[in-house]
């Protein structure tokens, strides 16, 4: 067979009849069960599904410490880091969904059936490019999920402390692990459609909300915006925001979870053009009406009054980061599941039970850490910095390092890139911006920050940042060091 009628067929993945056959019953399967009530709550795999996906994923709990970040960055810097990283959090999802369709359409060709097998990230690296670096794609990816699952217990009981303080938080982080372990039940990426629709619209309220009340509330007395006052602050603010438009360590299995992946390409750019329409204005407002006094309250929740609407966007906001827990949570049991042989079960249930042990530990994190802030920003420099970005881009060149590679590549080039040199100039200057600024400047913010957290309020606090209370029949007020 000629190289130009090879390069043909690779440019056309459905020319496998394995491949056509199993997107044929993706399709139909859909197709069939359109208008039913099953269909409409469970079966997704359309492209907007996958839009619902990543756009639902990427804004949760992180919605509520931009404000935050903004308060350690200066509201100039917190705009432009927004913009910047999110740009660079889709250019490397493009790099992602490329290597997946060039990863999948190579196995097809080998009549390798993925019918009842959902493809991960690991599994990418290791067909393109060996065992060591399906070990590293395997450790960070499932380390960035562990601890973006415990920030979400974290973030829930932070929340609903806001409605109902008779509780510490602490006891809420009990009651709501037990809660988030019923997400052991949810399938696969596939069976979320309903949950990434209101997830995303749950999202949006809490987002206007707090841009509308913060708005109407005015500035604070004496209000004031010192930021940036301190590098370790400045850093630790961007990685944040690194972290929060670093959402797509799911993305292969939203991928996959299409009847389509093919067209996935540019799915999650239009996903973070409308998280912009969420994260800037509310982080700006929230920052314009309370200034320094988010220094030391990483929920912005707590600084806005106490009224309905407030109550209403907190309790969205738990029903979405319990979502939000299951999307973090649903590739570590599909992890544990080929770990134990239990992957191609067909009962829900036994899936269910064997998925229990992954919940546990997330748990028993989520108690020990009980601050969701300064996590974030150490996960997203320690974690996310090379899950997100520099894994996928550096696999990205190595995958088409060689001309042949090049030529019979299943994705072409964007039209907006000119040609392969230019491809690896962008590549080189992800590599670098991120591993310097991020994981270097970031790494160390953060963690000076982290560690200044422990030290303070101590590990396993029951209550950590919760406002004074008063003592039942006097004047006097206990405060609530932990």
């Amino acid at each position: 067979m000629s190289r130009q009628k090879q390069a043909e067929e690779a440019i056309i993945p459905s020319t496998n009849p394995t491949a056509e056959r199993d997107e044929t019953e993706e399709a139909e399967k859909g197709d069939d069960s359109g208008f039913t009530f099953k269909s409409f709550l469970w079966h997704g795999g359309s492209n907007y599904d996958a839009w619902f996906s990543c756009a639902s994923n990427q804004v949760a709990q992180v919605l509520l410490t931009l404000p935050y970040s903004f308060s350690q960055l200066g509201m100039l810097s917190g705009v432009i880091f927004q913009i910047f990283y999110g740009l660079l959090g889709s250019w490397t999802a493009y790099l992602i969904s490329v290597l997946y369709v060039e990863y999948r359409s190579r196995k097809e060709k080998e009549n390798v059936s993925f019918k009842n097998h959902v493809i991960q990230w690991f599994e990418v690296l290791d067909g393109l490019l060996g065992p060591y670096w399906k070990a590293i794609g395997l450790a960070f990816n499932c380390t960035f999920l562990l601890f973006g699952s415990v920030i979400q217990l974290i973030a829930c009981a932070s929340n609903i402390y806001y409605i109902d303080d008779k509780l510490d938080k602490r006891t809420w982080t009990y009651i709501f692990g037990a809660c988030c372990a019923t997400t052991v039940f949810i399938p696969s990426f596939h069976n979320y459609r309903i949950w990434s629709f209101l997830g995303l619209g749950m999202t949006t309220y809490t987002a206007w909300y707090m841009t509308i009340a913060a708005a109407v509330h005015g500035q604070a007395e004496n209000v004031t915006h010192s930021g940036p006052t301190k590098l370790v602050l400045y850093f630790t603010g961007a990685t944040n925001i690194l972290y929060t438009f670093g959402g797509h360590a799911v993305t292969v299995e939203i991928m996959h979870a299409m009847w389509k992946p093919q067209k996935f390409k540019y799915i999650y750019f239009y996903a973070t053009l409308y998280v912009f329409t969420l994260t800037i204005p509310s982080a700006a407002t929230v920052y314009w009406a309370f200034g320094d006094k988010l220094l030391n309250q990483s929920n912005a929740i707590a600084l806005l009054p106490r009224t309905g609407w407030r109550d209403l966007a907190v309790i969205l906001m738990l029903i979405h980061q319990f979502i939000t827990f299951g999307f973090a949570c649903t590739p570590l049991y599909f992890v544990w599941e080929k770990v134990i042989g239990m992957h191609d079960t067909k009962s829900i249930f036994l899936r269910a039970l064997s998925r229990l042990p992954v919940v546990i530990p997330i748990w028993f994190l989520a108690i020990i850490f009980p601050f969701f802030g300064p996590i974030n920003s150490a996960v997203g420099a320690l974690l996310v910095t090379f899950t997100v970005y520099i894994i996928p881009t550096v696999a990205h060149m190595l995958t088409y390092r060689s001309a042949s590679a090049r030529q019979n590549a299943v994705e072409k080039l964007p039209w907006f890139v000119p040609s392969w040199t230019a491809m690896y100039v962008v590549n080189v200057l992800v590599v670098v911006w991120v591993f310097v600024i991020g994981f270097g400047f970031g790494g160390w913010a953060s963690l000076t920050n982290f560690i200044g957290q422990v030290g303070t309020f101590g590990l396993f606090a029951k209550c950590y940042q919760c406002p004074p209370k008063p003592v039942p029949g006097s004047n006097h007020t206990i405060l609530h060091r932990n």
